[in-house]
């Protein structure tokens, strides 16, 4: 029996020129077999993208996926893959990443990123 998974989502705001990213909540408590849900907000960004990363502490950011607007299909980083995890957007600046069926290798920091044009550089939470 595993009892309560702690899952730590950043909660920091990152401000280029352009854009601000909001991610939210900032901690998820959840039990195995759950679903978790982690939105974000891409500000006033010029494309259209959410990139998902998930970084334990002391560790590498490993890509998990990401998900144009107007796309249907999501592309997954190694590991990772359908239907455990998935994004859905809201409209083109809203994300959400969605963890079905919540294990115990899943705690983590988890966060998005997309890239701003005007300013030519990445932007993440």
């Amino acid at each position: 029996m595993l009892g309560t998974l702690c899952s730590l989502l950043a909660a920091l705001t990152c401000v280029s020129a352009v854009t601000v990213v909001t991610q939210q909540p900032s901690v998820v408590t959840l039990t195995r077999g759950e679903t978790a849900t982690i939105d974000c907000n891409l500000g006033s960004v010029n494309n259209t993208r959410a990139n998902w990363y998930k970084r334990i502490p002391g560790g590498v950011p490993q890509y998990v996926l990401c998900l144009y607007h107007g796309w249907t299909d999501v592309k997954y980083g190694s590991g990772f893959s359908s239907p455990r995890f998935t994004s859905t957007y809201q409209s083109k600046t809203d994300y959400r990443l969605i963890i079905n069926n919540v294990e115990e290798g899943d705690s983590a920091v988890y966060y998005c990123e997309t890239w701003d044009d005007s300013a030519k550089e990445r932007v993440s939470q």
